[in-house]
């Protein structure tokens, strides 16, 4: 169920062309070749007509972290999708680069992930820190790095919201 100005919101931002999206990797293991999640949603970005602008494959470290956002909140991916370092494992800082720099928070987006998560992996949910908010007015958008956790935060979140986030920082 969705409200009027809901879908006139949706409406109007399904009208501003493709969604220049950027992805960003965090692992310590994986490598391009392997770098499922990156495929995953690349795949789904363009079969949605968007556009992948950027891409960065990096290590769980404090400094990638901030630099690769720096980086690509100055380029024209207006969305920011970020997969990888989510958990409470001492390499896991993903998660604290990014909470401190968001200048505008979007908590239903963690909450949202972590009820669906919720209802695939039970309770073990709550050791996910997915984040989303705003940064330099650019959508930014962090799960968890299992395949699973990206999927699944693709098609019940952010796959249906692309365009409306998009829309929602520059208009």
């Amino acid at each position: 169920m969705t409200s009027k100005s809901n879908e006139e919101h949706k409406k109007t931002a399904g009208q501003q062309g493709p969604v220049p999206v950027a992805i960003v990797t965090v692992s310590d293991t994986r490598t391009v070749e392997t770098d499922v999640n990156a495929r995953f949603l690349r795949e789904r970005i363009e079969a949605a007509g968007h556009r992948v602008v950027g891409y960065r494959l990096i290590k769980d470290e404090p400094q990638q972290v901030e630099a690769a956002l720096d980086e690509l909140a100055d380029g024209e991916a207006r969305v920011l999708l970020w997969n990888g370092g989510t958990g409470i494992a001492p390499r896991d800082t993903t998660y604290d680069v990014l909470a401190r720099k968001l200048e505008k928070t979007l908590p239903g987006f963690g909450e949202l992930f972590r009820m669906f998560s919720y209802e695939q992996v039970g309770a073990s949910a709550m050791l996910s820190r997915a984040v989303g908010g705003v940064y330099r007015g650019k959508v930014v958008l962090s799960t968890p790095g299992s395949p699973a956790a990206v999927e699944l935060a693709w098609e019940k979140l952010i796959g249906p919201e692309l365009e409306h986030l998009a829309w929602e920082v520059v208009r």
